[in-house]
């Protein structure tokens, strides 16, 4: 018999319930490593995948069927919500998103326009109401979006940064237009989250990938009420919300203060470390280094055996990566990960 929809070891994890084994998916699981999507993406771009909901579908079950993980994650990109937002969006082969109009005015933020997810990002809820229907019922469709700091981020950079130069330059000289283009970007992702959940979507995921680069006062200041509201919004649609960021470490109470009924950590600090800080109540996701996965098999085994014992099989771990498989990653290791973990 298949457990209950709200039974599933994902979803009991993600309430810091025992689970019969340590349940395990991996960011970016649906993608560029598989075959059967670099089958896809040479008849559609990336938009064109995004846009079509049969086929967001489609690649959304593609790593449940090839590696039996424990949950699915939405097909989609994090800067879907640009679009109606009127900055533009673009993908250059091998350059990554292209903000056609960026903001570097103040003045700028006041005339975005208001975003109804439901209906202005139809499409991505048609994808997860055809994913969810598909799925087993012990596997969880998971729902995701880009946090407030990291849709700012491209938003100002008007693409990838490694200095954030633009974005700290508006966020010291530009507080008040900061705080509304953050407190603008809060709501809608919490709408858009909670529309999601509504879909059919049985967990969901905020993505503050960049957040990182930011020091501990200035996360306090400019970004953790922001964060905070989009996850309250989120949790309010009753499902579990996880808060995911890369090189938290240096503030990872204040990051898990925030919110989230389960915390996402890169593999930048130790899970059990990690676990300390944010409150042994809480769930934890994570936290594998996505490289690890091209190392020798012995070498990926110990590197995995490694996180498991520093959960030491307490109640509310979810086994995944600190950040999204990386392209050239062989999908026999990701399939040795999910039998490890499971066990085998």
């Amino acid at each position: 018999m298949s457990p209950a929809p709200d039974d599933c070891r994902f979803l009991k994890a993600c309430r810091a319930e025992p689970t019969d084994v340590t349940p395990v998916w991996f960011m970016r699981q649906a993608g560029r490593y598989l075959p059967e999507y670099r089958a896809l993406r040479q008849k559609h771009s990336l938009l064109e995948l995004c846009h079509t909901p049969e086929l967001a579908a489609r690649i959304t079950l593609q790593p449940v069927e090839r590696l039996g993980v424990d949950a699915a994650i939405l097909f989609a990109d994090i800067l879907l919500p640009f679009e109606p937002l009127g900055l533009g969006l673009s993908f250059a082969a091998g350059e990554g998103p292209h903000i056609t109009r960026p903001i570097h005015e103040a003045t700028q933020v006041l005339e975005l326009p208001r975003v109804e997810p439901s209906t202005d990002l139809a499409y991505v809820m048609d994808a997860v109401r055809l994913a969810a229907r598909a799925l087993p019922p012990h596997v969880p469709l998971i729902g995701f979006a880009g946090a407030p700091f990291t849709l700012a981020s491209y938003a100002i950079e008007g693409g990838a940064t490694r200095s954030f130069t633009l974005t700290k330059r508006f966020m010291y000289s530009e507080p008040r237009a900061w705080h509304e283009l953050m407190l603008r970007l809060a709501e809608l992702v919490g709408a858009y989250l909670a529309a999601q959940a509504r879909a059919g979507a049985r967990a969901l995921q905020l993505f503050d990938s960049w957040v990182g680069c930011l020091a501990p006062a200035d996360y306090a200041t400019y970004v953790f009420p922001h964060s905070q509201r989009a996850l309250e919004l989120a949790r309010a649609a009753g499902v579990p919300v996880i808060h995911f960021g890369t090189d938290t470490a240096v503030f990872l109470p204040d990051f898990a203060r925030a919110g989230g009924d389960v915390i996402g950590v890169d593999w930048r600090i130790p899970l059990d470390v990690a676990w300390e800080r944010i409150g042994p109540e809480r769930a934890i996701q994570g936290n594998l280094d996505p490289a690890a996965l091209l190392a020798p098999l012995p070498e990926l085994e110990q590197r995995v055996r490694d996180v498991l014992d520093r959960a030491a099989g307490r109640a509310g771990h979810i086994f995944n990566l600190g950040h999204g498989v990386l392209p050239e990653t062989p999908v026999e290791a990701l399939q040795r990960v999910v039998d490890w973990v499971h066990g085998g």
